[in-house]
């Protein structure tokens, strides 16, 4: 498994991360979940990315279950904070209440005294920045997170930011996790030069498009059995690549994928993992299996005529409107 800096820092995690949006808790049984996220590491996967919102908290506690006994210091663990965790009016967001009280309540469920990256899980537009700012800064100063982030936010937002930082002499953020992938590239325009002159690294997540980019959904086929596509919890974010006319550019993928003797997942990864502003792609799986293709991907190193190709192949099905950076899938 290979290795990237996390934004300007010396903090390293690895290319190919697993998250568990979705599997743990709601998809797949606990044993089950265990047992990914185990061979997710045995496969030298040792960044794992998670949030408390995740399953309503279930996800967390999982995760902290499946990596008890393994050593804590040759692990990179990640969560997130924003979305509503109970029936509470500050339950939510980014006050310095909430986030204070949500960060607690996600190193209780992982079982640890500090998480090595917190992220504000969507920007607040409720709250001054000033004060997620500070209140994240103290999650800093007390070792209970020690880099933060944030996920989904604009390349306006990003810079706000740092801005605010570099006054009030605080930690910066060192990472933005949005969706990225072959298909959905809104964070090219703006967030990833905004990133990369703020020292600011991507950490994406659907790098497959929600299983699409593996080719497992064909056009005027019914959809599989079990496939996220029938799973309400990521059902809406597959509809709108499920159509013929993206799954038939898919398939034309695949002559590439043959030609590199690699599958289309591994394609799809190896693609991301092509951006040099990118850290790490978050993969699930629902079985040990899923890892270890995935992780395979990390060692694929692309040319630039294999992405002159798939460009080729993709045309205008491609989505690159900076205007829809933030997912239309309120909980990713």
């Amino acid at each position: 498994m290979h290795y990237r800096k996390l934004g300007n820092t010396g903090f390293k995690v690895t290319a190919v991360s697993y998250g568990n949006w979705i599997t743990h808790g709601s998809q797949i049984d606990d044993d089950q979940s265990i047992k990914t996220v185990q061979a997710a590491y045995e496969h030298g996967i040792t960044t794992f990315d998670t949030a408390d919102v995740y399953a309503g908290t279930k996800a967390e506690a999982i995760l902290g279950k499946a990596l008890k006994g393994f050593r804590r210091e040759g692990l990179e663990i990640f969560t997130k904070t924003y979305w509503p965790i109970g029936p509470g009016v500050n339950d939510r967001g980014l006050s310095r209440k909430h986030i204070r009280e949500a960060c607690e309540g996600s190193l209780k469920r992982l079982g640890l005294d500090y998480v090595d990256l917190y992220q504000a899980h969507r920007f607040d537009y409720e709250t001054p920045l000033e004060e997620t700012m500070r209140a994240l800064e103290d999650l800093v100063r007390q070792g209970k997170a020690l880099y933060i982030g944030v996920s989904e936010w604009n390349a306006e937002q990003i810079q706000a930011a740092v801005d605010i930082a570099k006054e009030m002499n605080f930690d910066r953020i060192v990472s933005n996790q949005p969706q990225y992938s072959m298909l959905w590239r809104v964070i090219e325009p703006e967030v990833i030069p905004t990133s990369q002159a703020n020292g600011i690294s991507q950490i994406v997540w659907s790098p497959m498009a929600q299983g699409v980019l593996t080719g497992k959904y064909l056009p005027g086929q019914p959809v599989p059995a079990g496939s996220r596509a029938t799973d309400p919890s990521g059902s809406q974010m597959v509809a709108r690549w499920m159509q013929d006319d993206v799954l038939k550019a898919v398939q034309n993928l695949k002559p590439i994928a043959d030609e590199l003797s690699i599958t289309l997942g591994q394609l799809a990864i190896a693609w991301i993992l092509k951006n040099p502003n990118i850290a790490s792609a978050i993969v699930g799986a629902t079985n040990p299996k899923q890892i270890q293709e995935n992780v395979a991907a990390a060692d694929i190193v692309l040319e630039d005529a294999v992405m002159a190709k798939i460009d080729a192949v993709l045309g205008n099905l491609v989505e690159r409107d900076p205007r829809k950076t933030v997912s239309p899938n309120p909980r990713a």
